[in-house]
């Protein structure tokens, strides 16, 4: 019985999931994505104290792969976010254009 309920709440949360990020303007996404980083750190510390605990080969295999994955996207999400403020820094003057 517990896999119908299980099931339930992943459906539920892909749907919300899904008309919550549907309804986001295009000048939030990136705003967003930021925020979502922060969530992303939380999951990389979650697999780190997965990969450290004595489960088994193949659960350690997932635990560092979840490590890898969760790094992969803090970075990226970082990146990217570091990309898109730096379109609105205003432009240096000093270059010599206005002399």
């Amino acid at each position: 019985m517990e896999i119908v309920y299980l099931t339930f709440i992943l459906m539920l949360s892909i749907f919300l999931g899904f008309e919550l990020i549907s309804k986001v303007p295009a000048t939030l996404h990136t705003p967003l994505m930021s925020g979502a980083n922060a969530i992303s750190g939380i999951t990389l510390v979650g697999a780190v104290l997965a990969a450290g605990a004595d489960h088994g080969g193949f659960a350690e295999f997932l635990a560092a792969l979840a490590v890898i994955t969760a790094s992969v996207n803090v970075v990226g999400g970082y990146m990217v976010t570091n990309r898109m403020l730096a379109m609105f820094k205003k432009k240096d003057s000093s270059s010599g254009a206005g002399r």
